[in-house]
Formats: C-alpha cells, structure tokens, sequence
C-alpha cells in the first residue's frame, strides 16, 4: 500500500459514502430511492469538487441531500488526506511518517515540518473566506428571501462553500444567470473563486507580508518562487480571459449583446474566472460562440495553481513549459523563471502531466463520441475538458448524456481530482531504483 495508493483509496472510499447518502430516500426532495448512477455521479462530481449534475441540485435533493454534497465538497477540497489527518488531530492522535508523506504529496509541499500547523492554518483559512463569502453574499440573499431568512442563509453557506472549493453546484436552475448584474455575487464568488484555486501556501506568504507591513516591519519579505509564479500567471491569465471573452462575446445576443458596457465587462470577468476551475456561470454557456466555447476549453484544462481546490494541469506548469519553450528559441541549455533556474526533474514533471492529460481528454472525447455520436464534437470536447479540469460548466446539459457517458465523465473527473500522475503510480506502484547509466545520442525534434 502505497502513499499513492492509499490517496487514491481514500477518494473513492469517499466516494462510495457520498454515494450511499445521496441514494437514501431523505436525500431526494422526492422522499424516493435515488438512481445508483446519479447518485455515484453527483457524489464523485462533490468529492471531485467538478460541480457537474446530471439533474438540477436545488429542485431534485432535498435538504440533507444538499448537505450531504456540500460537506463531500468540502472534504474534497480539502483533500482526503488533509480532511483525514485533521480529524486524527482532533481526536489527539500523534501523526506518523507515513502519514506526513501522504499530507506532504496531497499538499505538494516539499518539506515534513510544521505539517501540523500548516494543516490548522488551512482550516483556519478555509473557514475564514468561506464565512466572508456567506456574510456578502447575506446581503444579497436575505432581501430576495425577505419572509425566509433560514433559505436566505443556507443559499449564503451553499454557494460560498463551493465557490471557495471551486466547485460548481449551485441551487438555482441557471446557476447565476440571474445575477449577471449584480456587482456582489459577481465580486464576492470570483473572489472566492481565487483565493480558494490559488492555493494556501500563497495565501500564507501573502498574509506575512501584509502582517510585516502592517507592523511597519523593516525586514524584507522575500516571496518564493511559487508565489510570484502562481500570482503573475494567474493575473496575466486573468486579464486575457477578461479581454478574450469580451471581444467574442461582445455582439452575441444570447450573451453579452443585451448589457451595457460595465455590465459587459463585469460578466467577462466572471467568465474569464469560472473556467479555473468553478463551474459557475453569469451566461448561457449553451449559446456561447463557438470562438468563447474553445477559449473556456483553453482555460479549462490549464485550471488554477498547485495546493489549491482548482483541477486542471495547474498554471506552475503551464509557466514551466512557456520557459522551456523560450530557452529553446534563446537557445538556452537551461530553463529559467524569474532569475531561477528550474530543475531538471520539475520540467519532466510538467512533460508529463501535459502528455498525461492530453492523452486523458483525447481518450475520454473518443469514447463519449462512441457513446453518444448525436453530440457535435466541440460539446463532447468541452465536457471531456471540464470533467478532467474539475470545472462543472457544461455546453449541452450533462443530463442528455447516455448512461454510458455519465460513467466515463465519472472516471474523468476521478483522475482529474487525483492527478493523473498519481493515479499512474498508484496503479503501476513505486518506480524501482536503476544502477545503470545508458549512453546518449542526438537525433531529430521538431
């Protein structure tokens, strides 16, 4: 039993529970058994944090089935080794390697020290943004529900709990459309959209450096490489999606058309954030242009940053492979970013996860082709994309998908979830070590 393993054990054990909950009568607003296979997909879309349904969340579970998906978001957020090694911490249990090894991998931190407080500060985050989220999102809430002040307050906890995990389940049957207009559900989910994608430990150093200047500390901050990476691609990715979806969807009139210039912007906005990797939408993503749809599908697949909620082959490796591209062209023998030079085995990393993910969305577009032929190709695509990325937008209704189709989106938002690359070693097991050195030799590339 492999650390690899183990992990990927845990999200299907999670999965299976989910499963079971959501099948149980009390679950559905109907009071009847569920489906097996809906109640598999929504668990594996929650634990996933995906936010794809094949029926709509807020008309078809009732109360506790809608509790039962929101807290699968949140451990899946989290992850199942965080939400796991939290709770043995609360119960005073001492933590061993194995165990730091596992949080270690799931988190993607390099060093074993300080697990522990890391692990209370990501909670303690986790609840903080969250219970800011619901607060803003009151406002908005309690006036439309003036004479029901508890749905007021649970639409507030529903939606901010999956747009901070970056999950896409919403309670209304257009997800957002209905407040394309609105500055603060607009601001206040893509804010949490980041924050929660963009990982803890950015988080973490930006709070130190607001708190030393804040105590006018004289001592320099020096951010890590991962912060300045995370933060500018995610920034410059911001900006062209804003930009990108502004100018396609500019004159569409099931889009964009109808609003006023501000309006626009705002809604481009949203839209450039939700496709890393929330789910949520302002738009009819159904009538979107065929250019919008390829430009989501982009920003899809490269999802938010390494240690956050977010799917998607992460920005750190998008960045990776734009350096290694420009070495090449400078004609560099190595591979630098941001007056760094990255290390070999971080850029056959990035090689893999991008090979690896391709080969995933290739497979999965194939298949869902086989499965269902009466859908066009840039739908299939699309779905293929934000089941792998863990998005949940979806361009034909993931409802109208077959039976079959829904079990292959299961399996894509399952490896997504857990990385392709882990998935690969826990199925294959440890590399095993090699004493043998080869000889090199040259041939043709490109």
């Amino acid at each position: 039993m492999t650390v690899s393993r183990t992990i990927c054990l845990g999200f299907l054990a999670m999965i299976s529970i989910g499963t079971c909950l959501l099948m149980l009568p009390f679950s559905t607003a109907s009071g009847a058994w569920n489906s097996p296979v809906t109640a598999l997909f929504t668990a594996t879309s929650a634990v996933c944090v995906t936010g794809l349904s094949v029926v709509d969340v807020g008309k078809f579970y009732s109360f506790w089935g809608q509790l039962f998906i929101m807290l699968l978001v949140q451990v899946g957020g989290l992850g199942y080794m965080t939400a796991t090694t939290v709770l043995l911490l609360v119960l005073g249990k001492r933590l061993g390697l194995r165990d730091k090894i596992a949080v270690q991998q799931s988190l993607d931190v390099q060093e074993l020290s300080g697990l522990p407080g890391l692990l209370r500060s990501i909670i303690a985050t986790t609840l903080l943004f969250e219970l800011t989220g619901v607060i803003l999102l009151m406002t908005v809430f309690l006036p439309q529900f003036r004479d029901q002040p508890l749905v007021a307050l649970w639409q507030s906890v529903f939606h901010s709990v999956n747009a901070f995990n970056n999950a896409g389940f919403g309670l209304f049957s257009d997800s957002l459309v209905q407040y394309v207009t609105n500055p603060i559900v607009n601001f206040t989910i893509t804010g949490l959209i980041i924050f929660g994608g963009i990982g803890y430990q950015v988080i973490m150093e930006l709070y130190l450096w607001g708190r030393d200047r804040m105590s006018r500390n004289p001592r320099r901050h020096m951010f890590s490489l991962n912060f300045r990476v995370a933060t500018s691609t995610t920034i410059a990715l911001l900006i062209m999606g804003t930009i990108a979806f502004f100018a396609t969807e500019f004159r569409n009139p099931a889009t964009l058309g109808p609003l006023n210039f501000p309006q626009k912007l705002m809604a481009a906005w949203f839209q450039s954030v939700t496709p890393r990797t929330a789910g949520f939408n302002t738009i009819d993503i159904t009538k979107m242009t065929t250019a919008g749809l390829f430009i989501t599908i982009a920003f899809m697949f490269i999802g938010a940053s390494p240690g956050g909620t977010g799917g998607g082959i992460k920005t750190t490796t998008l960045r990776i492979l734009l350096d290694c591209t420009k070495a090449v062209l400078q004609g560099k023998e190595v591979v630098l970013t941001s007056k760094r030079q990255i290390p070999m085995a971080l850029i056959l990393k990035a090689i893999s996860v991008l090979i690896g993910s391709i080969a995933t969305v290739i497979t999965a577009t194939v298949l869902i082709a086989l499965t269902d032929p009466e859908l066009n190709f840039i739908n299939i695509l699309f779905e293929a994309v934000s089941a792998f990325a863990t998005v949940g937008l979806t361009a034909f209704g993931t409802g109208n998908l077959s039976v079959s189709g829904q079990l292959l989106i299961v399996m894509v938002m399952y490896t997504g979830r857990v990385g392709i690359l882990m998935l690969m070693g826990a199925i294959l097991g440890d590399p095993k070590p090699s004493f043998v050195n080869y000889p090199e030799e040259n041939l043709l590339v490109g």
